[in-house]
């Protein structure tokens, strides 16, 4: 083992090691990309070693720092982020949940429908899991405990339905993962609609048959009406303007009459014209948005800054190939190192954010999936469809970690909204068969890749 190697083992061994000391991500990632870059450099000088790291190192960070600011790309994460906490304070989702509240509420189980429904909405016109999970659990979790639901059902249901904004476009996390792959945004948005309604699907599916298997931990509400037209003529008034809105941004993307980043401002009006609709659009309101989005930006731009300072000692001491030698030795095949690369992934998701996986792990495994002899049906038009396949793959796996503890956002996001009978014990074995939904998800885009490129190739083909 020569010093580089060395290096590269001791960065990632120092970077864990560091998380559990409290200090912030961001933090730790420049932290100790500066250090091992002096540590390189000092070994050049005193040990007569050929690491390769000098001056122009230092260059080179401040130049892709400077490419971060200067990313247009990028621009559509703030703009994203603003368009969501808007619609969470805009009212759409408390109309959502009184018109399918009515329109299911004889079915077993419809209540944790609504919830679920509302949480893919909400994951097509916001994208904020924290934001999702919250007002989702302030809106539902009354009435479902007061229903009589069964704490675990609830409480999984909630923050399982708040997660889909990550997966479903727009999303923030495909935005990065483009960004960082050097893919194309609309591919991704494109790629993630079937695996992100496949999702919501089990979660119905699930909840349906619980409910028909033990009906005692999803009693009806007594006081139910019948569904009558005004039910449905109030669904409509509902959920229409949040589909408009959905329409206008993705639907500019996918005809491809605006870029990502247009689309994104596209987005921010309409959220604000919903929210002037619903009587919301006061100056407080924009204020406490335009804060909230500042505070999340400034949080993603700095690990930004701290993971290109991490990723690039790292390729300079040579961990790109270091890595690729290690994941193309393994004796699995080609199938064998994706599921090795997602299990890794999946496990990092107990200890790391997404953000930290995309930035850091991503760009060093793309590679090697591009190397694999792995055929995915591209349908004659998409330039990449393997890796916007593994990139789904990658992105389902993440999805994962909002509810694995013991970092697991959601969870934590949902705690702070529930009633103190709800203990985190009760959050974490709610959470379970939702995970297990997941990767079960995952396996069937796995045996299935047409359930991720299909839409691209039929949006774009002739």
């Amino acid at each position: 083992m020569d010093i580089n190697e060395i290096l590269i083992i001791a960065m990632f061994a120092s970077f864990i090691l560091l998380l559990f000391s409290g200090f912030p991500v961001a933090w730790v990632l420049g932290g100790v990309g500066t250090v091992f870059a002096l540590l390189a450099y000092l070994s050049d000088t005193y040990l007569d070693t050929l690491i390769g790291i000098d001056f122009t190192s230092v260059g080179l960070v401040v130049d892709r720092t400077y490419k971060i600011m200067d990313n247009w790309i990028l621009v559509a994460l703030p703009m994203f982020i603003f368009m969501g906490n808007l619609l969470d304070k805009s009212g759409v989702a408390e109309n959502l949940m009184k018109s399918f509240q009515a329109l299911f509420g004889r079915v077993r189980g419809g209540l944790a429908i609504t919830v679920v429904l509302i949480g893919i909405i909400l994951a097509a016109s916001t994208g904020i899991v924290g934001a999702s999970v919250v007002l989702l659990g302030v809106m539902s979790l009354p009435a479902m405990l007061s229903q009589g639901y069964d704490k675990t059902v609830t409480v999984g249901t909630i923050a399982s339905a708040g997660t889909l904004g990550i997966l479903i476009p727009p999303s923030i996390m495909l935005v990065i993962m483009a960004d960082q792959l050097a893919l194309s945004v609309g591919d991704l948005f494109m790629g993630a609609v079937m695996p992100g309604l496949l999702l919501g699907v089990l979660y119905i599916v699930y909840i349906l048959g619980w409910g028909l298997f033990k009906p005692s931990s999803m009693p009806l509400d007594d006081n139910i009406q019948p569904v009558t037209a005004k039910v449905w003529i109030d669904v409509f008034k509902a959920v229409a303007p949040t589909l408009a809105m959905i329409l206008a941004v993705l639907g500019s993307i996918f005809a491809g009459i605006a870029t990502p980043t247009e689309a994104s401002a596209v987005g921010a009006a309409a959220a604000m014209g919903l929210a002037w609709q619903n009587k919301r659009l006061t100056i407080k309101v924009v204020r406490e948005c335009l804060h909230d989005t500042l505070n999340v930006s400034g949080y993603i731009f700095a690990i930004f800054i701290g993971a290109t300072m991490f990723a690039l000692v790292l390729r300079e001491l040579g961990g790109d190939e270091y890595i690729e030698s290690l994941l193309t030795a393994l004796p699995f095949g080609p199938y064998g190192i994706i599921l090795f690369i997602l299990g890794i992934v999946f496990l990092l998701g107990f200890i790391l954010d997404w953000i930290e996986i995309t930035l850091i792990i991503l760009p060093l495994v793309a590679p090697v999936i591009s190397a694999l002899e792995i055929s995915i049906n591209g349908y004659g038009v998409m330039d990449n469809p393997t890796l916007v396949w593994f990139v789904m793959l990658v992105a389902l796996t993440l999805q994962t970690s909002f509810l694995t503890p013991p970092v697991g956002f959601s969870l934590f996001y949902l705690k702070g909204v529930c009633p103190p009978e709800v203990s985190l014990a009760t959050i974490y074995k709610g959470v379970i068969p939702f995970i297990l939904l997941q990767l079960t998800a995952l396996a069937l885009l796995i045996i299935f890749p047409g359930l991720v490129n299909w839409f691209p190739a039929y949006v774009y083909g002739p």
